[in-house]
């Protein structure tokens, strides 16, 4: 992909610190709503436009706000899942209308003379200037702002400025909450056009109301709303106080009801004199506790915030922000472009975890409906890495959020016929929501990631006491659940088999001995009988807790070590690559070259049946464990296995690029990792899944940090040693990147030629190994280290070569692409609430 046709630059102009727009489109209102988006990780509102009409989603979003719903199967079977569950829109509060002489500024309609939209990294405010030409040939300044606020985790700030320029004009804002959930948006929406189409990576449709009015109440220049979501039991409240600083002479009516609160101002104003209003809203949830008290809460935060003032806050964000940025930044010199992605994919990761604050971090964060608001192992494998070596806390934050879901995790197992506990595939409150097994529930592997999640954050932070205060216990569960999931089977020697999952690749379903599951699983079970041991010798006390805790047999450690030692692990001598799964190579091969493109992504073009019975990917499998468990592979393993499986990997994923790009720069393809990382940084700025209106593509999001820090970057913490092997591309003169390494905060300053570790905060060394060899950097000391080229370098790519493929026993395999017909007739639509939803959860 050329980066310089990735983005439309006469619309996106390129500012490293900065994502700006400044010709409006009305036709891509979708996409520009998600890159607009304002968030803190609770709190998420889409960038609609202030005026509220014609949108492709009003999203307002509060993390772990859903509805649950009994799933209908088509027909039923014991174990599957039973409660479904998505995420619902808050009440709107962006909503600030404008008349100028009893006419609406409507962006699709009106005479823009000129527009110009920027979300700033550095301030996390999202500001629009724009010069309106009324209908009545009067210039009308307008400017308005958003923030979300990452100090204040309940807080939102909107403002509205109007100034006339030319003549004297009556002007009435109309603020607005509004329960759009269950009202009917009376300017419409576009993204209705498309409300018949048929993908399964939507959110569901709600047909009934879901949320039934509380108190609500107008006091003064206060508004507020309380609801309790009819099914799930969840309560929230929102209040919203107005500020009006203006020399004109106005009124104010109000109006309030259980959908709907309105604050209108009706200003005379004279030429040249500005009006400004200012919003500023207040959201609480909870899942029990009575919305009086919610709203209680509301008012002590307005109340706090209005003695502080308005000014006060934004000041606030922008020294948070300059510390994020401090521990979070990467730098690539000499590529604006590139840096303005690169930042803009960095600040999604911080407006989806900051605050989450022991919640989930939902695949589209809180900038949408996508995946129906849900949390998958995104989380653990590509967004965690970036927050346990930038931000910890945030990594803490969210392992707390399995550990909370460990007793539904617990009678997920039981209902399995499994010991320990079993991580839902995906989920919201806990429970598994997964309808479509095949591509969910069998991917066992997510009570390895989680485990893996945990270990990261270990190696980076050596934080021993979240383990000995019941950390721990993720690792005893999941692996509990091994033991019982798995089985011996004697072949001139014992060994460990792990049969009926699916593995990462959900274009290949219920197999047996899938790769990336039993390295995993390895993994999951060797740091299980670590963890215990070292907090057995560590902190006796924790331990003896634990063991009461979980009921630890004596013998359980022993037989993790012994399972995780024979574990079966798939390879073929006459191919020399590790097969996906034991039965992978004898499927036929798809011909991805050939097939045409109006037929991808494949999943939405052909039954999950044909797709299953061919070798073709939808996301990196072996590639994945290439990467998260390189220690256990050789370089030439790695090598033979990247060959073979990217030429059959469609990256219809957005998991899956980054993870392609680390491992083709690992091995020496150098172009083709910068092509994967290009596609993953662009993919949702320049819509390149066709999807970005539904939301951010958050772990892609945290695959970007990955693929620049750990691909090109060459770091690695396999056994707890922080090692680097750079991989710097020819085009590039200079990667930088931050890390927190232990408490001590470090910058890798990497050149073609060398590479420049220093301390920037701490006052304890950090040894670290650069291709094998030891260094170590201390405050005051940097370590400079010479480098003898970037690492092999491969011609072209894998995929530029395929030819006929063999079977194991030496047969031609010719690849191939299904047979299309003419039309396939659907008769499913995406299903409504009270449907069977296992259409919605078929891929990923």
């Amino acid at each position: 992909m050329d980066r310089d046709t990735a983005m439309d630059r006469d619309r996106f102009p390129v500012d490293p610190w900065a994502f700006t727009e400044v010709l409006y489109s009305p036709t891509e209102v979708g996409v520009s709503e998600t890159l607009f988006s304002v968030g803190n990780g609770y709190l998420g509102m889409r960038g609609n436009n202030a005026e509220g009409r014609k949108a492709h989603e009003h999203g307002t979003f509060v993390n772990g706000l859903h509805e649950t719903w009994a799933i209908r199967h088509a027909e039923q079977a014991y174990g599957f899942a039973e409660v479904g569950q998505t995420i619902v829109n808050a009440p709107d509060t962006k909503v600030m209308r404008l008349y100028v002489d009893d006419e609406p500024l409507a962006l699709d309609e009106a005479d823009l003379l000129d527009y110009k939209r920027s979300l700033d990294f550095r301030t996390g405010v999202l500001r629009r200037e724009l010069l309106w030409l009324t209908p009545a040939s009067k210039r009308v300044k307008v400017v308005t702002s958003r923030m979300v606020s990452f100090p204040e985790r309940h807080l939102a700030m909107m403002t509205i400025e109007v100034t006339m320029l030319d003549a004297d004009a009556p002007v009435t804002v109309s603020s607005q909450m509004l329960n759009r959930q269950d009202g009917q948006d009376e300017y419409g929406g576009l993204g209705e056009t498309n409300k018949h189409t048929f993908d399964p990576r939507k959110s569901e449709r709600i047909a009934d109301r879901v949320l039934i009015p509380r108190e609500y109440w107008q006091e003064g220049d206060r508004s507020a709303l309380s609801y309790k979501v009819t099914n799930s039991g969840m309560l929230i409240a929102v209040a919203a106080d107005h500020l009006i600083e203006t020399a004109n002479e106005y009124e104010v009516e109000r109006h309030i009801g259980p959908d709907i609160a309105r604050n209108v101002f009706n200003i005379h104003a004279k030429q040249g004199v500005p009006l400004k209003i200012t919003k500023l809203v207040s959201y609480h949830t909870s899942r029990s506790t009575p919305t009086r008290e919610l709203l209680n809460r509301c008012n002590r935060t307005l109340d706090r915030i209005g003695e502080e003032g308005a000014a006060l806050q934004y000041q606030k964000q922008q020294d948070w922000l300059t510390e994020f940025w401090r521990n979070s930044d990467v730098e690539v010199p000499g590529h604006p472009d590139l840096q303005q992605a690169i930042r803009w994919n960095i600040f999604q990761l911080a407006q989806s975890a900051a605050r989450a604050d022991g919640l989930g971090v939902a695949a589209k964060g809180v900038t949408g409906s996508g995946y129906s608001g849900h949390y998958f192992w995104d989380t653990e494998i590509y967004v965690l890495p970036f927050l346990a070596y930038t931000n910890p806390l945030w990594a803490r934050n969210a392992l707390r959020a399995r550990m909370h879901m460990l007793p539904l995790a617990r009678t997920r197992a039981q209902m399995l016929n499994e010991e320990g506990a079993l991580f839902p595939w995906r989920t919201i409150n806990g429970e598994e929501a997964s309808a479509y097994y095949a591509a969910g529930t069998a991917q066992y592997h997510i009570n390895a990631d989680v485990t893996y999640a945990l270990a990261k954050f270990m190696r980076a932070t050596g934080d021993v006491a979240f383990i000995a205060n019941g950390a721990v216990d993720i690792a005893v569960e999941t692996a509990r659940l091994w033991m019982t999931l798995g089985f011996w089977r004697s072949n001139g020697g014992q060994t460990f088999h792990i049969h009926g999952v699916t593995g990462p690749d959900e274009y290949t379903t219920v197999v047996n001995d899938n790769l990336f599951t039993n390295v995993m699983a390895r993994f999951n079970l060797t740091f299980a009988a670590t963890t215990v041991r070292d907090l057995a010798r560590e902190n006796p006390e924790a331990f003896q807790r634990m063991v009461k805790r979980l009921d630890l047999r004596p013998d359980e450690v022993a037989e993790w070590d012994r399972a995780a030692a024979a574990m079966a692990i798939p390879y073929s001598d006459a191919l020399g690559i590790h097969p996906q799964d034991s039965h992978f190579l004898e499927r036929e091969v798809w011909d991805l070259e050939n097939t045409p493109d109006d037929k991808k992504p494949l999943l939405l073009h052909f039954h999950p049946l044909v797709i299953y019975r061919f070798q073709v990917i939808k996301q990196a499998d072996v590639v994945l464990a290439l990467f998260l468990q390189g220690n256990q592979f050789t370089p030439e393993e790695k090598l033979a296995d990247f060959e073979y499986y990217d030429p059959l990997t469609t990256s219809d994923s957005t998991l899956s690029s980054v993870v392609q790009s680390i491992i083709a720069a690992e091995v020496g393809y150098q172009d083709l990792a910068l092509e994967y990382f290009l596609h993953s940084l662009f993919v949702d700025l320049a819509d390149l899944h066709k999807n970005a209106s539904d939301g951010v593509h958050v772990a892609s999001a945290g695959g970007v940090w990955s693929s620049l820090v750990s691909g090109f970057g060459g770091m690695r913490d396999h056994d707890g040693m922080l090692t680097f092997d750079p991989r710097l591309p020819a085009s590039w003169p200079e990667l930088r990147y931050r890390l927190i390494w232990h408490g001590t905060r470090l910058l890798i300053d990497l050149k073609a030629d060398f590479m420049r570790v220093s301390v920037l905060e701490g006052e304890n060394p950090v040894p670290f190994l650069v291709r094998g060899e030891p260094y170590q950097v201390a405050p005051g000391h940097d370590a400079m280290i010479p480098l003898h080229g970037q690492g092999a370098v491969l011609a072209g790519s894998p995929r530029q070569s395929k030819g006929r493929h063999r079977r194991e026993d030496g047969t031609l395999m010719i690849p191939q692409v299904p047979t299309i017909t003419g039309v396939i007739p659907i008769t499913t639509q995406i299903p409504v609430m009270n449907e069977s939803s296992e259409a919605d959860d078929a891929f990923r």
